[in-house]
């Protein structure tokens, strides 16, 4: 990396912290004034992702593209719990009227939009540190499919935090069975175009 590039690269990461610092402050404060504890439990994990990131750049290489990803979708976890329209917050809000049946099972939400985009981002990720450090990339196949299902796997994981926090507080936004079901399969099918994206990419 030239060293105009890397003063390029250098304040693109300032700002992404900047930016990170801002909305993760800003609705720290918010969920503290409402006592929101399932979303401060978010900042936490939220901030353990971003430190993690940020300290092995060195190794990931990941490029601008994916670290604003990750950036914005923090921001909209955050305002997906945070911001109110009307009774219900953003997650809550339906887009359009797909399929519409009992309890939380409806197509589509903002929430399934935010699930699809987060983990169509999630495999960027991966795809880019497979490439960067295992010299996959030459495997276009291969790594489209461990992306696919490393960010799928991880997509269980947030279902499984959310899990942990439905049972250990007393109110949460988690939602019933339908809810996770369909939170896996917009985890799936957002896996799955970031894997080809980043193979185009690429």
């Amino acid at each position: 990396m030239k060293r105009g590039e890397k003063k390029k690269y250098s304040l693109s990461l300032i700002l992404l912290v900047l930016f990170n610092l801002l909305y993760v402050i800003g609705f720290g404060v918010y969920y503290v004034g409402i006592q929101n504890y399932e979303f401060l439990v978010y900042i936490g994990v939220l901030v353990l992702i971003g430190v993690v990131v940020i300290g092995t750049l060195k190794y990931t290489k990941l490029d601008k593209f994916a670290l604003w990803g990750l950036s914005i979708w923090g921001f909209l976890h955050m305002a997906g719990g945070g911001i109110r329209i009307g009774a219900s917050n953003l997650y809550s809000v339906r887009l359009i009227d797909i399929i519409s049946g009992e309890g939380q099972f409806y197509i589509l939400k903002m929430d399934q939009v935010i699930h699809f985009y987060g983990f169509f981002v999630t495999a960027i990720v991966i795809y880019q540190i497979l490439k960067n450090n295992f010299k996959i990339g030459e495997h276009t196949k291969l790594a489209v499919f461990l992306a696919w299902i490393g960010s799928m796997g991880l997509g269980a994981l947030n279902e499984v935090v959310e899990f942990v926090a439905f049972v250990s507080l007393s109110q949460t936004g988690v939602g019933d069975v339908y809810n996770t079901g369909l939170d896996l399969i917009f985890n799936m099918c957002g896996a799955l175009v970031g894997a080809f994206v980043q193979r185009f990419r690429s």
